[in-house]
Parts: C-alpha cells; structure tokens; sequence
C-alpha cells in the first residue's frame, strides 16, 4: 500500500517538472521565416520605351532582318533645282557654310550639278575624276541642279518648293550648335523665315527659305530632343 502511494505520488511530481517533448514544434515566436532580399523595381527607360515605339511590331511594313546585299548602302544626295547658281552658291556657302564638293557640266544636255556639303575639301584628291567618286561617296550631299538659262529668262516661274498645293516635297533639315542663336544670325543676315524659333506650338525648330523657296528646319540637337519628348515615348 505505502509502496502504490510513492509510486503514484512520484510519477505526479515528474509530470510536473515534465519539459516539453524532444521533438515539439518550436513556439510561433521563433519560427523561422526565409529571408527575403530587396529587388529593385524595374523600370522601363526612355531607351526602352522608344525602341519598342520603333518595332516592326508598332509599325507594319517595317522590316528589321535587313537584306545583306543593302549593307553598303547609305543616303548620299538631295537634288534640288535652282534658278540661278550664283544666288544659290552664295547662300549655301556663306550663310549655310557648306562647301563645294564638285561640280559637274553637261553641255550636250544644258545643265550643272553643284554638290554641296559639310565635308573637309583639303581630304578630296585633286584629281578631277577621282574627286567625283570621292564627292559620291559622302553622306548627306545637297545636289543644286541648274538648267541653263533659266537665270535670265523672264517667263521663268522658279520651281514648286512642294509646300504649296498639291503639297509633296517638305524641306531639309540642317543641325546646328543653337538654333536661338544662329536664327538671330540669319535675321542680321536678311534670310527669310517660315517659322522662328518661338513661333507656333513646337517651339526650339525654326524653317527658313532658300533663294528658290525650299524650306529648311533649322534646329539643336538638345533642344530639338527636348521639344519632341512627349511624341518620343
């Protein structure tokens, strides 16, 4: 009998000082969590944005698995036609700065072709020939074309500069350091403008005129970008 209480009266006390099982669940307070690291956001740059403005997929017809045998190819002239080439040449030179690349007469057939660029002529060989396939092989030439006689006959209209009706034509674009302050150069120079600088809704893209009426953008690079920002993206 008093050897049934003790065994009782112990297994009580070792239930009470009993810890939890050697297996347990650890308490919610210290559950391990995986630790998650911080991952910036992702934007999509300007960059991006634009050039999937500029993807085939935006613009049907475009092809961007480009045919190997154009690899060479590049823009090398716009023909204007010109009344007179002396007016033309003066302003082309020394209002515009270009240079005369080359010049080509044709007498069987009355016309000239001045072309005209941006291109250091001191790099042009000296030889007349080789200096027409050095001329053709420049980037973004003005080819002035003058069919002789019209400077001096009086029945002469001068040419559609294609920003009249039937419109067709628009204009050349010429880049330059600031376009506030070369406008203000043409101004002092009597040069006709289209459009100023701060005229109409796009502001920073000025148009003047040639002698014969053709429109050119005049524009900077940071102020032409800055301009067209929101048609960009």
């Amino acid at each position: 009998m008093a050897t049934a209480s003790l065994t009782a009266a112990f297994s009580r006390i070792r239930s009470t000082f009993r810890g939890p099982p050697l297996l347990s669940p650890l308490p919610t307070l210290f559950t391990l969590k995986p630790k998650v690291f911080y991952q910036p956001r992702r934007f999509l740059s300007r960059t991006t944005v634009m050039a999937s403005k500029e993807s085939p997929e935006n613009n049907p017809g475009l092809h961007t698995s480009l045919d190997e045998a154009t690899k060479g190819y590049f823009l090398q002239q716009t023909m204007l036609r010109v009344k007179d080439p002396k007016v033309s040449l003066d302003f082309y030179s020394r209002i515009m700065g270009m240079s005369l690349l080359k010049r080509l007469d044709f007498p069987e057939m009355k016309f000239s072709l001045y072309f005209l660029g941006y291109e250091d002529t001191s790099s042009a060989p000296s030889d007349p020939v080789q200096r027409t396939g050095w001329t053709f092989g420049q980037k973004a030439v003005l080819e002035l074309t003058h069919n002789w006689g019209t400077e001096t006959d009086p029945d002469f209209k001068g040419y559609h500069n294609g920003n009249s009706e039937p419109r067709g034509f628009g204009h050349i674009g010429i880049t330059v350091d600031d376009v506030h302050k070369a406008c203000k150069r043409f101004e002092s120079l009597g040069v006709e403008f289209v459009k100023k600088p701060e005229d109409g809704k796009i502001k920073d893209i000025a148009f003047i005129k040639d002698p014969d009426g053709y429109w050119i953008e005049i524009f900077d690079t940071a102020s032409v970008a800055r301009t067209t920002a929101n048609a960009a993206v």
